[in-house]
């Protein structure tokens, strides 16, 4: 599929784009039809489409359906629409564009005003037969429509939504907690459908009515987005198969060789907690398998640190076979690892963000790190996790430093180079 867009609102046409509605007619048909001589499927959005004129919206749409669109998109660029109001404009786009049979009709909404998920369930009520979202609602700004939302909201209203989806609903969750592993935004913990609170009762009423009927208080089961119910606890006299069944009960499947690298770091982790959680299990898996190589890794680290003393941090790291150790002092205990990392690996890296939370409750909990890098315009995230926040923090910056390696040395391709 090839998708084209240009602009058809007033605002943008005058001050964007410095054309008048003739011209960006006329460019819209031009780029569908480049489109359509090298497939038949193409789409074509009419970016901030809310807020434009609905008769000239109809006016493009129709002319690009006859150049060639297969989809036509209408999309709420801004997050400006309310949803009786865009269920209004997709319904006049459908009365009055008179090909509008021979396209799918999709649309494209955005978070600005929290309404992206109202504005998408709106539409389809309306006749939309194509919704753009994305997982756990990232994106610019506020984000857009959270496919999670819109796909949970169908799956457990049919009666008021005949539409389906082919999603499988029990990807759902795994999916969630890969987007925020490898993009490093955290999920917030009262999400709808993937929040760590979303299936969490507090309140004793709510407990006890969840106790004796779960539907008295949760509209869908956790299962059905892929959460475990299972109640198997995980701690150090578990053994591989055990590990590898909660595994795959969690939705990954592993290689023999991927296998025993996590459990390795499985029985050195449950060494140091009681019980393991599946929030554990994902930031092992992360740490074994989704790394990138390693030019850098860390043998021990020593720190220094309390009121009556300056933080100091002892490290050694293995640098492509060679052993490298050094100590220097900083503002912080994470700071004066980071100096004595940088000066030790020669890097010279910024440091654009710095996020920490606990992987679970408790005190014994781990905790997840994740670093936002940039060097010579190159910005890497790195992850690391571990029930020291100190090697939590080294594990993440050197798991940073090893992802800018690999993408100096494999660049993303820009698209002016193409």
């Amino acid at each position: 599929r090839i998708h084209t867009f240009i602009a058809t609102s007033e605002l943008h046409m005058k001050y964007k784009l410095s054309m008048e509605p003739s011209q960006v007619l006329e460019q819209a048909v031009k780029s569908v039809k480049l489109a359509a001589s090298y497939t038949d499927n193409v789409e074509f959005s009419a970016e901030d489409g809310s807020r434009s004129d609905p008769s000239f919206l109809c006016r493009v749409f129709e002319a690009v359906i006859d150049a060639g669109a297969t989809t036509i998109n209408l999309p709420d660029t801004v997050g400006y629409a309310i949803p009786e109001e865009f269920a209004e404009l997709v319904k006049y786009v459908m009365e009055n564009t008179p090909n509008i049979n021979q396209a799918v009709l999709s649309v494209h909404c955005h978070n600005d005003l929290g309404l992206a998920t109202s504005n998408t369930l709106a539409a389809i009520k309306a006749g939309a037969r194509q919704v753009e979202v994305t997982i756990n609602g990232i994106g610019e700004r506020a984000g857009n429509t959270s496919l999670e939302e819109v796909v949970m909201s169908l799956n457990t209203r049919p009666n008021f939504f005949p539409q389906t989806t082919s999603i499988v609903t029990k990807r759902i969750y795994p999916t969630s907690r890969l987007v925020s592993m490898i993009t490093g935004i955290l999920v917030q913990p009262n999400r709808a459908i993937v929040g760590a609170n979303a299936f969490a009762h507090e309140a004793g009423i709510h407990q006890d009515g969840v106790l004796k009927n779960p539907m008295t208080y949760e509209i869908m089961k956790p299962e059905t987005i892929g959460l475990s119910k299972n109640n198997l606890v995980l701690g150090k006299h578990s053994g591989r198969h055990a590990l590898n069944s909660h595994i795959q009960e969690m939705g990954y499947n592993l290689s023999k060789e991927e296998l025993d690298k996590v459990f390795q770091k499985f029985k050195s982790l449950a060494d140091k907690k009681k019980s393991i959680q599946d929030e554990d299990i994902e930031a092992l898996i992360n740490e074994g398998i989704l790394r990138s190589s390693e030019v850098f890794s860390l043998e021990y680290i020593h720190v220094l640190s309390g009121n009556t003393v300056f933080p100091t941090a002892s490290v050694q790291l293995n640098i492509n076979g060679r052993k490298a150790q050094g100590a220097t002092e900083g503002n912080g205990p994470i700071d004066a690892v980071y100096n004595i990392i940088s000066k030790l690996t020669n890097t010279k890296s910024e440091l654009l963000r710095f996020t920490i939370s606990a992987l679970t409750e408790g005190t014994d909990a781990q905790g997840e790190v994740t670093v936002r890098l940039q060097e010579d315009g190159i910005i890497a995230l790195g992850k690391g996790a571990d029930p020291d926040i100190i090697t939590a923090s080294a594990l993440a910056y050197i798991n940073g430093l090893n992802r800018l390696e690999y993408l100096k040395e494999h660049p993303v391709v820009k698209l002016e180079k193409l």
